[in-house]
């Protein structure tokens, strides 16, 4: 089956708790069209680099997974029916990363950067 890499923005009004139970009806929809879903990653809250529907910031989602065409267009189709989710894209990609995303190891060596010492003397 082919491999596919669907990340969704949701609003920055929604709680950490509806963002996880959008990305669970996500997982079950491609689970219930016989798909497979390999890794979920919630980005967390990130701010926009301009607004969409009047949202300055998002909360950002990823889903692995692999299955079957129609199973993304369902998917499409129902996310672009979700009032809660300002923006989505679903590409295909040849393999899936192993460990985390660029974007979970980004956060991973801002915390491991160590402060600079601002002394001018």
């Amino acid at each position: 089956m082919p491999l596919y890499e669907h990340v969704f923005l949701a609003r920055q009004d929604l709680s950490q708790a509806q963002v996880d139970a959008l990305a669970e009806a996500n997982t079950k929809l491609i689970e219930e069209n016989k798909g497979k879903v390999v890794k979920t990653e919630t980005w967390g809250l990130r701010s926009l680099a301009y607004k969409i529907q009047k949202n300055r910031k998002a909360h950002y989602v990823m889903l692995e997974f692999d299955a079957p065409t129609d199973v993304v267009a369902e998917l499409e189709r129902v996310t672009r029916m979700n009032e809660d989710i300002v923006r989505y894209m679903t590409i295909r990609v040849d393999a899936h990363e192993s460990g985390p995303s660029v974007m979970m190891r980004k956060n991973e060596r801002s915390e491991r950067r160590r402060p600079r010492d601002n002394n001018d003397d």
